[in-house]
């Protein structure tokens, strides 16, 4: 029975030396995992932070588009098209430095339409009726300063652009 006991004694000794082998293996392969863990954390904190610098600088350019936006000469040559007070308005708007070939392009136009309005008002009955041509090319010019596009107003557009040049 002693070398039963022996044996058995060998087998613990053998299996306990197995159990903290495996134990030992388990520690590593941990420590390994904790590692990588620790290396994709570190790579995903520098993916959010090139995302949040991404993202500041897009916000930074879509800011400055809107800005831009809201000097452009759009505004100017939709401003214009509202009564004399409007052309008034869009004139300032339009002067010194922030000056836009779009926006002087329709203070022209309007320019020109409002005084062959004013000069047609005086002669009854035809310039009355001819005033309701100079509405309809209004619109028109209207129109064309909220597409967005140059749009000469028929007849007249190339006459009031080359007499107003200096606005």
């Amino acid at each position: 029975m002693s070398d039963d006991n022996k044996n058995l004694s060998d087998d613990l000794n053998d299996m306990l030396g197995d159990a903290k082998e495996g134990a030992k293996k388990a520690a590593d392969k941990a420590s390994e995992l904790a590692g990588e863990a620790k290396e994709k954390a570190s790579e995903f904190a520098d993916d959010a932070k090139e995302f949040a610098g991404d993202a500041k600088e897009k916000a930074s350019e879509f800011a400055n588009d809107v800005k831009d936006t809201l000097s452009d000469g759009k505004n100017v040559a939709i401003i214009a098209h509202i009564t004399i007070i409007g052309w008034i308005i869009a004139l300032v708007m339009n002067s010194g430095d922030k000056k836009s070939e779009y926006g002087s392009f329709y203070i022209r136009q309007m320019l020109g339409l409002a005084l062959c309005g004013l000069v047609l008002s005086f002669i009854p009955m035809v310039g009355w009726l001819l005033n309701l041509g100079i509405f309809v090319l209004w619109i028109m010019s209207l129109i064309g300063s909220l597409s967005g596009e140059k749009k000469l107003v028929p007849a007249l557009g190339s006459l009031f652009q080359d007499w107003f040049k200096s606005l």
